[in-house]
């Protein structure tokens, strides 16, 4: 039932100080820093598209005119909902992933789109978190990992012991002094030898050259609705040991005045081959013994070669768009 997909993918860009002036903005950006790099929606949709190709189903990407033209044929609209908000669409809609954050956001999406068929989000913690306010129309589905570019090949001498990548959003002081340097503390007393990078402070090629000398990982984050860069390095076979604290989630724009929800996970697609989790510095030096006494035994490429290649993941996404053509039959 392969037809060719209404993909749709955009970024809202608002003016500064007159009315246009994000056009010669942008133009002047990328002027003096270069082409913009996509961020993390922006990598859905490229990643979808490299999975679609590789599966041979045709696509159509930001092509307004035909939607408007064939508005029985459903349209795939990715990213913040502007997209949705600002055109009159008569399409039936696959909306997501990358969407809003938390439905009081819009808790009235389905009475007022409701062309809106399917809401996907990248994982099952935020899938039970959407699904109260949109039931059954809200899906779990994360985008496919390029697991050619992030393969074993990146691996050299691996002379360090370990990765830490930090990806502390909120209260970063307070977790400095609680989590990572007590962490850095340790691992300086039993003589393991690590490089740090930085969320939002590397391009992919920093962390590829990480990667390539680095036998392990630690990675540090609150909560991760899917969580790309930890598989990424997975994909390498690179193992994690990962903070995964549970409890609620923590975005300050809405906790804890406007929502409750729990609990989250830090690596929401895993299991025993990726590694070994920790919840704190309570059980850290407990879990770390544990995991250097596994090495190399995880296999944590197996896992994503199993779940989240580019392939698996595009056809998974094929799968529910065939299920909305179905029923419109």
């Amino acid at each position: 039932m392969i037809k060719t997909i209404n993909i749709f993918y955009d970024e809202p860009q608002n003016d500064r100080w007159i009315k246009y002036d994000r056009y010669p903005r942008n133009l002047i950006r990328r002027l003096i820093r270069g082409k913009k790099r996509p961020g993390g929606v922006g990598m859905i949709v490229l990643n979808l598209m490299k999975g679609l190709d590789l599966l041979g189903v045709p696509y159509r990407l930001n092509d307004y005119r035909y939607a408007r033209a064939h508005p029985e044929e459903i349209v795939c609209l990715i990213g913040m909902p502007f997209l949705l908000y600002t055109r009159s669409w008569k399409n039936p809609i696959l909306f997501g992933a990358g969407i809003f954050s938390h439905p009081i956001s819009c808790p009235d999406l389905l009475s007022r789109y409701p062309q809106v068929k399917k809401i996907l989000v990248p994982g099952e913690w935020m899938r039970r978190m959407f699904e109260p306010f949109y039931q059954e129309k809200v899906m779990a589905w994360p985008v496919g990992i390029d697991t050619a570019k992030w393969s074993p090949d990146i691996k050299g001498a691996t002379i360090i012991d370990f990765l830490l990548y930090d990806k502390v959003r909120w209260q970063h002081d307070r977790y400095e002094q609680d989590l990572l340097q007590p962490v850095r503390d340790l691992l300086d007393s039993r003589g393991f030898s690590y490089q740090v990078i930085t969320y939002g402070q590397y391009q992919p090629e920093e962390l590829a050259a990480a990667l390539k000398t680095c036998k392990s990982a630690l990675f540090f984050c609150e909560h991760e609705t899917q969580g790309l860069a930890y598989q990424q390095i997975l994909s390498t076979n690179t193992p994690i040991l990962a903070w995964d604290r549970g409890g609620y989630w923590q975005d300050p724009a809405y906790f804890p005045d406007q929502v409750k929800y729990g609990p989250v996970s830090s690596v929401p697609y895993w299991d025993e081959r990726c590694g070994i989790t920790f919840t704190g510095m309570s059980d850290f030096e407990l879990k770390l013994n544990l995991f250097v006494a596994g090495l190399p035994g995880f296999k944590p490429r197996d896992y994503i070669m199993e779940n989240l290649t580019l392939e698996k993941c595009a056809e998974a996404y094929v799968h529910i768009y065939n299920e909305i053509l179905r029923a419109q039959r």
